[in-house]
């Protein structure tokens, strides 16, 4: 089972993992007639809690389950498929993607080796429109074990994703064909955005953007990471290597908004704090972005239209047309109508 770097560990001390995930893995124990209380006792999970609809376990304990689990029953996927995935299975596939040139190479190997350890669910990667959505067809009947199956099986994806390119990766919004639980809360925990229920199939969507990033993950790296640390199914990343580029198209797409830093935090799903130290890690600032994103508009408009320039000014998120006269000539050491002279001299 695939798990992640200490360095990206956040709190896990919490209880929050539903029992209903719990008693589908003892699901897959009755399926082949083993006796789970090893399980349970590695997992510190006391089984009169078994029969508490609302009670949680925390991600050290699931995790604990699971592993002890998938290696009683010799089967990583805990008795959902029609044939057993033998231990290592899932490591398989991490080592099959691992030297692909880009992370869109790397889920495209995913899905199609995955095809090679069962039918029961076929995997797919499709873009669109400059998204990319990885979705699950279903090929048979679950039952109970639907939801725990197909959570997981994104779980998996996602978190080997993540994972390979070093990086957080927002998702844009999860689907899940099944009604919502009583315990749906806690998909928003492990499918950040928004996660909509009773859909047509199972499937999550994020920027393609991603897609275009290389693996920073060697042949150690991952024996380690299948070795050691909690489950990339149960933790999150939380460094984005996308997070500048992601903040700078939010203000090209709303050039009038004056973009301050707690705006842009929520619109990108991070802290404030966590948005300038991701830009000081890329090698930038909030401030730099700013500059950047009004420059180049101011550019667009002052070459290709006869807008005045207080219009200008305005429409960029100057609040005058001498702040803005100012900010552009410490960028470009010329004043916006010297600027607009000379390019169109240029043009003639």
């Amino acid at each position: 089972m695939p798990a992640a770097s200490s360095r990206h560990r956040p709190q896990i001390d919490r209880a929050a993992t539903p029992m209903a995930f719990v008693n589908a893995v003892l699901r897959g124990y009755r399926k082949y007639g083993v006796d789970p209380s090893d399980a349970l006792r590695e997992a510190q999970i006391a089984p009169p809690l078994l029969n508490e609809p609302g009670a949680c376990v925390t991600a050290s304990q699931f995790e604990a389950l699971c592993r002890v689990a998938m290696q009683q029953l010799d089967d990583e996927a805990l008795g959902w498929f029609s044939r057993r995935l033998s231990w290592g299975s899932y490591g398989l596939l991490c080592r099959a993607s691992l030297t692909s040139p880009n992370l869109g190479v790397a889920l495209k190997r995913w899905c199609r080796h995955h095809r090679l350890l069962t039918g029961n669910i076929i995997l797919e990667l499709v873009i669109e429109n400059g998204v990319a959505t990885l979705q699950i067809e279903e090929r048979r009947r679950f039952g109970a074990l639907r939801e725990f199956c197909l959570v997981t099986s994104l779980r998996y994806m996602h978190g080997y994703a993540c994972w390979l390119i070093d990086s957080q990766i927002p998702l844009i919004e999860t689907d899940f064909p099944f009604p919502r639980p009583s315990h749906g809360s806690v998909h928003s925990l492990l499918f950040p955005g928004p996660v909509h229920f009773a859909q047509d199939r199972a499937r999550m969507r994020f920027a393609a953007q991603y897609l275009t990033l290389p693996p920073r993950r060697d042949e150690r790296a991952l024996r380690t990471m299948l070795q050691h640390a909690l489950p990339l199914t149960v933790l999150q990343y939380r460094r984005d290597r996308l997070l500048a580029s992601r903040a700078r198209s939010l203000m090209t797409a709303r050039p009038s908004d004056q973009h301050s830093a707690a705006a842009l935090a929520s619109a990108l799903n991070v802290s404030v704090r966590t948005l300038h130290r991701q830009l000081e890690e890329e090698g930038t600032s909030l401030q730099a972005l700013k500059d950047a994103v009004r420059r180049e508009q101011a550019i667009e408009q002052l070459c290709r239209t006869t807008h005045p320039i207080k219009q200008i000014a305005l429409s960029i998120g100057f609040a005058s047309e001498k702040t803005f006269a100012r900010a552009f000539r410490h960028w470009t050491g010329e004043s916006p109508s010297e600027y607009r002279h000379r390019s169109s001299a240029l043009t003639r």
